[in-house]
């Protein structure tokens, strides 16, 4: 498989400073201005008419292979199922990998070439019938495997979360991206691309070239394209920018079915999240965008991404050990070399936040003392975090990053957040990913420059209870001369720092003490500030359940 990784964007796609839409745009989502009411939407139907193919049992179809007989390679009913698709006997539940409000806003489109297990086309898939409806025929000569270009459909979304909206709709991509890379055949080379220009993913997707626009269908929804994946049988060369623009030739494929009398006119924050997405999706210097390899964690089996849900708080007051966490935030850090940095809370006796050790399987100590009381506060007030076992937060994109750059961020953090979510699963853990965050400047927190360094996604982890007694606390015995800073209980708070090896002085003031109420009682600050508390969570708010 070729080096893909290599292609980066053109120096001057990353380095262009932020437009005054978007730093509204992120300073607003990261301020404690709560969403306002508004009315639930309903979901849509499938928007592609017809009845549908099935996927199962075509994997065996005469013709599939490489070479145009045997079995196919890349057994497409197998992946999705385990990817994408309803959970059978989950109502409400559309698929094992989590989303903001359970809504599920983002749709899959399969560009199919010979060696799967359905004939070669553009297709639209439906997870709750788990079917895949034909669009239109193949480019001639496409390469083999499947291009699955992910989008969004954004009402129901920004209706439950208002301006908090749009970074949910980027997080809930990565996740879709990463379940379908772990869900990637043996067989199979997997690549994910998170900065392929939106025009060029909308054309070969046969989407409407204008997806922030008010639709001309009635009742069709735009759909938003924000990530690709790409699924190639080893050993055959993979050129995906190259594939992604021959399926973005002259349009030949179906449009989504009309609905007469449907409402068209979307209301101005919906209008406006569309366009910011729009906005931040263009890449005309480099259309076909960078592709990453996606390598799936050693011990997720399919029994695991069978096994995978999102638990509820009470699931996950049980810190994991410390070789977990380490080989979690490994995970995680090495899921995306594009992606956000990571670092993880914890409580018990050695409360603090921890980061994996270069070089080494163990732990480096980044602050002493509990901050979950403290991200409690800033995740859209869910105290339930306040007694979570650990909470690994991805972090980065400064206030005046680059549109591409905040696009690439909220991906990757949703992707690892996915990835380390199918990992822990298999290890025997429990996890809950948290979409929302408000004031969390984490850099500012521990004495950095403020505005640099946000908490832009949480993965709560727990461990299961021993039989019979609790679960024992995070125990870790850092080196002697390791002299950690304190935390700084919110970013508005002046944080007191100690260099490594010196002792603080007698004015220091000592780390936060594990204090935590039995869930769901509030968790008191833990100190005093004269910042206000984050607002109360929205009516029916939950964040990614």
């Amino acid at each position: 498989m070729p080096d893909t990784s290599s292609r980066t964007a053109a120096p001057e796609s990353g380095a262009r400073p932020a437009s005054g839409l978007l730093r509204r745009a992120l300073a607003d989502v990261r301020s404690s201005r709560a969403p306002g009411l508004a009315p639930y939407v309903p979901e849509r139907p499938f928007p592609w008419g017809g009845a549908g193919m099935p996927l199962a049992g075509d994997e065996a179809r005469p013709g599939a292979g490489p070479g145009g007989g045997g079995r196919a390679v890349i057994d497409l009913d197998r992946v999705l199922r385990l990817s994408l698709a309803a959970p059978a006997c989950t109502p409400g539940r559309l698929r094992p990998v989590p989303s903001a409000g359970a809504l599920h806003p983002v749709r899959a489109h399969l560009l199919i070439g010979p060696g799967c297990s359905l004939p070669p086309g553009r297709y639209a898939y439906d997870p709750r019938a788990h079917r895949a409806h034909r669009r239109g025929p193949a480019p001639d000569g496409v390469s083999p495997g499947v291009l699955v270009v992910l989008t969004v459909a954004a009402s129901r979304t920004v209706a439950h979360y208002g301006h908090r909206a749009w970074p949910l709709l980027l997080l809930d991509t990565g996740h879709a991206a990463a379940a379908l890379a772990v869900a990637g055949p043996p067989a199979a080379d997997v690549l994910v691309c998170f900065d392929a220009d939106g025009a060029l993913l909308s054309a070969a997707a046969g989407l409407h070239a204008a997806p922030d626009r008010p639709d001309t269908r009635p009742g069709a929804e735009p759909e938003l394209p924000l990530a690709a994946v790409r699924l190639t049988p080893t050993g055959v060369t993979a050129d995906a920018p190259g594939t992604l623009t021959a399926w973005a030739g002259p349009i030949r494929a179906g449009t989504p079915s009309a609905r007469p009398g449907a409402e068209t006119a979307a209301p101005a924050e919906l209008a406006a999240a569309r366009h910011l997405l729009n906005h931040i999706a263009r890449a005309p210097e480099l259309p076909g965008g960078t592709w990453h390899p996606a390598p799936r964690p050693e011990p997720v089996t399919d029994g695991a991404l069978e096994k995978r849900r999102s638990a509820p708080p009470d699931d996950l007051t049980h810190p994991p050990g410390e070789d977990l966490l380490a080989r979690l935030l490994t995970t995680a850090r090495t899921a995306r070399p594009d992606g956000p940095a990571w670092t993880a809370a914890v409580g018990g006796d050695a409360p603090g936040l921890y980061a994996k050790a270069p070089g080494s399987r163990g732990l480096d100590v980044r602050a002493s003392g509990d901050a979950r009381p403290t991200l409690a506060r800033w995740a859209a007030g869910q105290q339930w975090i306040g007694g979570a076992g650990a909470v690994l937060l991805a972090h980065g994109c400064p206030g005046d990053a680059p549109a591409a750059a905040v696009r690439t961020c909220h991906l990757a953090a949703g992707y690892a957040a996915g990835a380390v979510q199918a990992h822990a699963t298999a290890l025997g853990l429990r996890s809950r990913p948290i979409g929302s965050w408000q004031r969390a400047d984490l850099g500012a927190a521990l004495g950095e420059a403020p505005g640099r360094d946000w908490i832009v996604h949480g993965l709560a982890v727990g461990a299961p209870p021993p039989p019979g007694r609790a679960a024992p606390g995070f125990v870790r015995h850092p080196p002697t001369a390791e002299r950690p800073a304190a935390l700084t209980p919110l970013a508005s708070t002046p944080p007191v720092t100690t260099a490594p090896g010196s002792t603080p002085s007698a004015s220091t003031p000592p780390a936060p003490e594990a204090r935590l109420p039995t869930p769901p009682a509030p968790t008191p600050p833990a100190t005093a500030t004269t910042t206000p508390a984050a607002p109360a969570t929205p009516p029916v708010e939950e964040e990614r359940p």
